[in-house]
């Protein structure tokens, strides 16, 4: 079961799922979220499946590809959650310069075994 999972592993897993899907078929994050959940993109809070969703798919490029550079995750709590914190570049297409992000993920455990982000905040790291 994901309980005796190593955090690690679970991160690095749910990091690379995370981003194809990002850089694949936006609509399909909406599966890693829940009612819930809590988006802050850029300052701007977002709650729910649906919102987050339509804000994710909103954003101003369609095409993109995510280059992580690192993943720290840390065990979170009683309910065997876990915070995962993501550095990296975002290639936006046609684009030549890389824009540096980072993002914080708090995973929450679903009964089937798998996680679902309760809360994600997303920064553009600006020089």
């Amino acid at each position: 079961m994901a309980a005796q999972m190593d955090p690690d592993a679970v991160a690095k897993a749910f990091v690379e799922h995370y981003y194809t899907t990002f850089d694949n078929n936006r609509v399909g994050l909406g599966g890693l979220y829940q009612e819930a959940s809590m988006l802050t993109f850029e300052g701007q809070k977002i709650q729910g499946v649906q919102s987050i969703v339509a804000k994710l798919t909103s954003l101003p490029f369609q095409q993109c590809k995510h280059n992580i550079s690192t993943v720290d995750c840390q065990p979170s709590g009683p309910a065997s959650g876990m915070l995962v914190f993501v550095s990296g570049n975002l290639q936006l297409a046609g684009e030549e310069h890389l824009l540096k992000f980072s993002q914080m993920f708090h995973l929450m455990p679903t009964p089937q075994g798998s996680f679902y982000v309760y809360n994600d905040i997303f920064r553009l790291n600006y020089a």
